[in-house]
């Protein structure tokens, strides 16, 4: 799944290289240097981005910004605030760090490979790029894989199992050590060579990083594997568990909607003689409305993450076929090469999308969490603030903080209405029986 090697077509090249040892020699003249027809040659056919990958270039830049400033963010604003360090935020920060590092180290390698097809940076980096690409790749996988356990755990088995803070970074370590250790030989079988062997002397160009094994049937097993235990079996079960926490939290009844604290009032009225009927009332419906808020929220949580999901899905769905079908042939997969540009604008394309997922995620944050909203707001305001007056940086913290006041009570305000319409129902229904019995009492 690695999308910074130089590996995309370079096992079916053999047509286009006889095509260029063949425009090599038909120009070849004693009056011609040779060597400057043949940069022409590799300017014109590999160096100069084509029309489309103006686009791939200009698509680059735009998501490592966003993935860069969105995940250190998401991790500044649960670092900052200590009531935003929850188990699920501090898997999100996980995986927030791992796309934070892999658009550093491996985005600006992966755009200048994708453009010319040529890997030029070395042996070392050609083993540490892919494998730490891997490794981030399996970390996001088991990152959002514990992140459906805990919710489904949370919501369904409630009384199961018990997830803290302290269990969540115990887990954080452990998937990197497991990621770490169940990529290493991406690293080992990761090797520079040369697709002209006759130009190694004389360029850099035409060198690819690429896997090289001892047999072919290795390659084959090896990506059948790295596809199921990283992106099929692990989506299949964070659907599943999805698909139980949509059943639970949209499709049965929940507790304290208003026909089940209407079915409850009526028994609040015949133990109302223990206590007052007001305070009765008001003990109901707060804890009816507690009932609510906690439901919407994780209804919310349940919705970003879902999300995600999805959209991690998407984005690697394109990569992991194709690297199976190439490493594995399947149905003759890259066989025919008359169709090498399709076949190299896909690779390219499902790389890109692999970072254009990094991006994806803090956008999603801001749009479906407000209080990720609140922080990115207060962030940028944040750089702001050296050319406003101390007067106008305290209004806005004032007014900030206003907002994050509403936005905690808002999912709560139409249920505040509701239960004092229904207190008053009550008290109304208590206060007639009292004035029928205070009328019995005179007749």
């Amino acid at each position: 799944m690695s999308g910074v090697t130089a590996n995309s077509v370079c096992e079916d090249c053999s047509p286009l290289l006889h095509e260029f040892n063949s425009s090599v020699e038909s120009t070849h003249d004693p009056s011609v240097d040779g060597d400057d027809e043949l940069l022409r040659y590799i300017w014109r056919e590999y160096l100069h981005p084509k029309q489309y990958e103006w686009v791939l270039i200009a698509g680059y830049i735009i998501v490592f910004f966003i993935s860069l400033i969105g995940n250190t963010l998401v991790c500044i604003a649960v670092w900052k605030n200590h009531h935003m360090r929850t188990v699920t935020n501090y898997f999100i920060v996980n995986l927030s760090f791992a796309d934070v590092l892999v658009t550093i180290t491996c985005l600006p390698a992966s755009l200048v490979v994708d453009i010319t097809e040529t890997w030029f940076f070395g042996q070392t980096l050609c083993k540490v790029l892919p494998y730490v690409q891997t490794t981030s790749v399996s970390v996001s996988v088991l990152t959002l894989s514990c992140i459906a356990l805990d919710r489904w755990y949370a919501i369904c088995h409630p009384l199961m199992f018990k997830s803290t803070a302290k269990r969540a970074r115990k887990s954080i370590v452990i998937i990197w050590i497991v990621s770490c250790v169940i990529m290493i030989p991406q690293a080992i079988v990761m090797e520079c060579s040369s697709m002209v062997p006759e130009l190694t002397n004389r360029t850099s160009l035409f060198t690819v990083c690429d896997e090289h094994w001892g047999d072919e049937i290795y390659p084959k097993v090896y990506h059948i594997c790295f596809f199921i235990v990283t992106y099929l079996a692990p989506l299949c079960l964070m659907v599943l568990a999805y698909i139980q926490i949509f059943h639970k939290l949209w499709c049965q009844q929940i507790p304290g909607t208003s026909s089940v604290v209407q079915r409850k009032w009526r028994s609040l009225q015949r133990s109302a003689q223990s206590s007052t009927p007001g305070e009765s009332a008001r003990i109901r419906t707060n804890a009816a409305a507690a009932e609510i808020k906690q439901i919407r929220a994780r209804r919310k949580t349940a919705r970003m993450l879902m999300v995600v999901l999805f959209v991690f899905a998407l984005c690697y769905l394109p990569i992991s076929v194709l690297n199976v079908m190439k490493r594995s042939r399947v149905f003759g997969a890259f066989d025919n090469t008359s169709d090498r540009e399709a076949v190299y604008a896909w690779f390219t394309f499902s790389h890109w999308l692999i970072y254009a997922n990094s991006a994806a995620n803090p956008i999603i944050y801001n749009f479906l969490s407000g209080k990720f909203r609140e922080e990115f707001k207060a962030a940028f305001s944040c750089c702001c603030c050296e050319i406003r007056s101390p007067k106008e940086e305290h209004q806005i913290r004032g007014r900030t903080s206003t907002d994050s006041r509403k936005s905690l009570t808002t999912q709560l305000s139409n249920f505040d209405n509701v239960s004092r319409i229904s207190e008053q129902l009550v008290l109304t229904s208590m206060g007639t029986l009292r004035s029928n019995d205070g009328d019995k009492t005179t007749w």
